[in-house]
């Protein structure tokens, strides 16, 4: 028998076994591609166009601010047609008035020409803006009566009857009349009677010191703040004072005075009785009043041209814009909120009440 050498038959092994391996990758291979091949191509995408970014508001704009539409039935509020009447305490009611570097009323003005900060923040959210120009008033007619201005008293009557003429109208609004010397006093209460009220006014007589806070004071804390309501709802609270502003009796402050028709939510029409050549410091107090709450103070240059300054405050009272917004970060803390407000247009000025105090929980 012939013999196989042993490294002869390792040889063999050794290349069977290669060609086995050789076979079965090649076996696996072929797979592979074969279900390459039966796997559908990744659709094509369309990369998503880039989105603009907007154009930033400028701070407190209050186009940026979202509205919600006041027409119909709102929730806890009543509508007279144009805008809806709501009772939430965390909404605040704006009235003011835009006027040129003239002095001449800017009307047809829209929410996005104008910025409004709240206690420094843009309003959350804004219920409504229009210009109003037909609200019921309630007008305080308050008379210095003290004789400081008793050569000039006569004139005084005689204008305010006038403006009651002018202004009130009996079937919406509704007036009082008020005296003051040291003490105030009412002579006629609210009504819309003009034969009564130009009675109020004639029953009135000079004589004594000024306490001019302590009346301001009084008639917006007694008559103005809780002041009866039309059947829309809303109405336009002002106090016309006729004075020369030189208080010398009162015991309250000019800023006690200024936060007690801020609580009310009064405007003050400030007429100066001063008709010397120069303002003097009751000038000044008259301005600060009138300021303060969103008013204007006249200086008529004689006393007779105080028909005059009626006729401008008729004028304003019928051209003026209303705002209610919902504050950002409201709380019923009692405390005072600063308002601060401007016509994005720079020719415009604003002139509206410096803040309000928030309800009290």
């Amino acid at each position: 028998m012939k013999t196989v050498p042993m490294t002869s038959m390792n040889s063999c092994l050794r290349l069977a076994g290669l060609s086995l391996a050789i076979s079965l990758l090649g076996l696996a291979l072929l797979s592979h591609f074969a279900a390459l091949a039966q796997t559908p191509a990744p659709a094509k995408t369309t990369p998503a166009p880039a989105t603009p970014t907007p154009t930033p508001a400028p701070p407190g704009s209050l186009a940026a601010v979202p509205q919600t539409t006041s027409s119909g039935q709102g929730s806890n509020g009543q509508t007279d047609g144009n805008f809806t009447i709501r009772t939430n305490v965390n909404e605040v009611n704006l009235i003011f008035t835009v006027t040129d570097k003239h002095g001449r009323f800017i009307q047809n003005l829209q929410q996005r020409d104008f910025a409004l900060l709240d206690n420094q923040k843009a309003p959350a959210q804004v219920f409504n803006f229009t210009q109003q120009t037909n609200l019921p008033l309630r007008v305080g007619i308050m008379i210095d009566a003290s004789t400081s201005i008793r050569q000039r008293f006569e004139f005084e009557q005689s204008a305010a009857v006038q403006f009651l003429q002018q202004v009130v109208r009996p079937q919406n609004d509704l007036a009082f009349v008020m005296g003051f010397d040291v003490t105030s006093y009412v002579t006629q209460n609210f009504t819309n009677d003009q034969d009564k009220l130009e009675a109020g006014i004639t029953k009135l007589r000079p004589g004594g010191g000024t306490a001019l806070y302590d009346a301001v004071y009084v008639a917006c804390r007694d008559r103005l703040l809780n002041a009866p309501l039309s059947p829309q709802g809303s109405v336009r609270k002002a106090l016309i004072v006729i004075s020369d502003g030189d208080d010398n009796q009162s015991r309250a402050y000019p800023d006690d005075s200024i936060k007690m028709c801020q609580r009310a939510e009064t405007i003050i029409y400030a007429i100066s009785t001063n008709v010397s050549p120069s303002r003097d410091r009751g000038d000044d107090v008259l301005k600060k009043m009138a300021e303060a709450t969103g008013g204007l103070a006249f200086f008529p240059k004689r006393i007779e041209d105080m028909s005059g300054s009626f006729h401008d405050i008729e004028e304003e009272l019928r051209s003026q814009y209303s705002l209610a917004y919902r504050p950002a970060d409201f709380k019923l803390d009692g405390a005072f909120r600063s308002i601060y407000l401007v016509a994005l247009d720079r020719r415009y000025q604003v002139r509206a009440k410096k803040g309000y105090f928030a309800p009290k929980s």
